[in-house]
């Protein structure tokens, strides 16, 4: 039987480094601001939503390459790959608030929809651990599961039974049962498997081919890939639209971004004229703004979802990835819009 791993909240504080706390009070982060993560500069970006400029640099471990607001909205978790540990930041301002070691290699994370299993994709060590969650910082590992080679990105269904995973260096996607913590079943789709998305309904599992040029649908029920949708080269991640109808993927090498009707199973646009690397996007509220990080440029871009254009450009560091801001569009496509809210929403803090 497996050793049972409990990590509490009341070893947070303790962890917390004072360097860290003399670094936050040195820098303006008391408003509203946009959460980017520099993967390659060990450290996050703050940059002020509405003045659209840097506001303060974190440092936050070694390696932060992807993000995940806690249940409750309180915090948002920012995932240190390479040192083994979640940074926890207040989600609107980007104040650093503490870290929990102990989480090893975790790449991707993601909580299934009930809130009870927190799912983490070691990308190095070629695994996927499972937990059980308990709410606040209380984390129980269940199982870890193989899965060579680099388990990447996840999408679960809406009623928490599987996560899927890519499995970028195997150009695969495995099914997981989240009750039993096992393989259902692995299948191959194409060339570097990354981002994974669900449609409405969980109707299909659309998964993005950095190796290629194109998304696929995969009948995930029935283990068959039914669709391939060229958008552009190095396809390789999602974000909704919040119409429950389009989502955008981004395209690595093209450096363009396209828009993937999800009922026709075909792609309706492009934004183009942007700078090298599109990555990650994250949504405004009223769904006129998306933000995007360009993960060969040092830069993040805001493009006027009106007018498809790229209107400002910041710099930031180096290798942006995951992005994040508070007030934000509903993110997935297969969970009702109430589902999405955090149990409770904190205001921002004085």
């Amino acid at each position: 039987m497996q050793r049972r791993q409990f990590l509490k909240t009341a070893a947070l504080a303790a962890l917390t480094p004072a360097l860290l706390r003399v670094d936050l009070a040195q820098a303006a982060v008391r408003g509203e601001n946009v959460i980017i993560l520099d993967s390659a500069g060990a450290s996050i970006t703050l940059i002020d939503q509405a003045a659209r400029r840097v506001s303060g640099r974190v440092p936050v471990g070694k390696e932060p390459h992807h993000l995940m607001l806690l249940p409750d909205g309180q915090q948002l978790i920012v995932a240190d790959a390479v040192g083994g540990e979640l940074n926890f930041v207040d989600p609107i301002s980007g104040a650093y608030e503490g870290r929990l070691p102990g989480i090893e290699d975790p790449y991707q994370i993601g909580f299934s929809p009930d809130r009870k299993w927190f799912v983490s994709n070691c990308l190095r060590l070629n695994r996927v651990d499972i937990y059980r969650y308990h709410g606040g910082h209380a984390f129980e590992l269940a199982r870890r599961v193989p899965l060579a080679r680099t388990p990447s990105h996840m999408a679960f269904t809406a009623d928490s039974r599987t996560v899927f995973i890519s499995v970028q260096d195997s150009d695969t996607v495995a099914a997981l049962d989240l009750a039993s913590q096992t393989v259902r079943w692995q299948m191959p789709i194409g060339r570097a498997t990354a981002g994974v998305w669900m449609t409405p309904g969980d109707a299909y599992l659309l998964v993005a081919l950095t190796g290629e040029d194109a998304v696929v649908a995969v009948d995930w029920r029935r283990r068959r890939i039914v669709k391939r949708i060229v958008t552009g080269r190095a396809a390789h991640n999602f974000r909704s639209l919040a119409d429950h109808r389009h989502v955008i993927v981004s395209n690595r090498m093209s450096n363009t971004l396209s828009i993937v009707d999800m009922q026709a199973l075909r792609k309706v646009g492009d934004i183009r004229g942007l700078r090298p690397g599109p990555d990650d996007c994250e949504l405004s509220a009223d769904g006129r703004w998306l933000w995007v990080t360009f993960r060969f440029a040092r830069e993040v871009g805001v493009i006027d979802m009106r007018t498809h254009k790229l209107v400002d450009v910041i710099g930031v560091g180096r290798s942006p990835h995951g992005i994040y801001f508070h007030d934000r569009a509903p993110f997935y496509d297969n969970l009702p819009y109430a589902d999405q809210q955090p149990i409770a929403v904190r205001s921002a803090k004085a």
